[in-house]
């Protein structure tokens, strides 16, 4: 299947899940994950009507974003999602090529993007990452850490917007289950930022089961880009 066939195979099954969901398909953003690939596929995405992409990486993110600074790239509209995890000594790095960040899990990685503003500079849309396992190795806080990283992004963070919140689905478990998880802590947050109504989940492989769930923003590289090119 050639990019665009791609593209469109997946925007339909994105239409048919919303659908099957009772939910509106204009009301899912689609993010494209475009990890290890060059800006040219990107610029066809671009031209294929994709206004979504997404980077885990803040040296891959800020080299692209640069490259389309320099002609003849500039006049791509895009919005750039920094899915990864985010590390504070890359936070000004991080906030400088972002639009929206999906990976807070602790104060310091707020508190290091909210320094890393700039007088004049937009509020940054951000989102805090859930950790959906019993692993606390993983990206993510636990749920009990949920409301109390609210609160301090809220109160104590004014350049950043919080949106809502993200996850990855365990390996271990039915992503429907996972999801479902993510719902109940999405609405706790709600009770304490009403309009964070975001919700980042579902990738390549369970972006239906996310999409039921109440996904508002998918995360989807392979099904659409292809595979990734082998790095050195």
């Amino acid at each position: 299947m050639t990019l665009a066939e791609r593209l469109a195979d997946v925007d339909a099954r994105i239409a048919d899940a919303a659908r099957s969901a009772g939910r509106d398909p204009a009301g899912i953003t689609r993010i494209v994950v475009t990890k290890f690939h060059p800006l040219s596929l990107i610029e066809q995405l671009h031209a294929l009507g994709v206004g979504d992409v997404g980077e885990n990486r803040q040296q891959e993110l800020t080299a692209k974003r640069a490259a389309q600074a320099e002609a003849p790239h500039e006049d791509l509209s895009l919005r750039w999602h920094f899915i990864g995890q985010a590390q504070t000594k890359k936070a000004r790095a991080i906030r400088s090529a972002a639009d929206v960040v999906h990976s807070i899990d602790r104060d310091r990685i707020a508190d290091a993007l909210d320094r890393a503003a700039e007088p004049g500079d937009a509020p940054l849309d951000v989102l805090l990452q859930l950790n959906l396992t019993d692993d606390p190795d993983r990206g993510g806080i636990a749920l009990d850490g949920l409301l109390p990283l609210a609160e301090h992004v809220v109160a104590a963070c004014p350049t950043l917007r919080l949106r809502g919140i993200m996850a990855v689905a365990p390996l271990d478990e039915p992503p429907a289950s996972a999801f479902a998880r993510l719902a109940d802590a999405s609405a706790r947050l709600r009770t304490i930022v009403p309009d964070a109504e975001w919700i980042s989940a579902g990738m390549s492989g369970d972006f239906t089961e996310a999409i039921a769930a109440g996904a508002t923003h998918l995360r989807i590289g392979s099904a659409i880009t292809g595979a990734r090119p082998v790095r050195d």
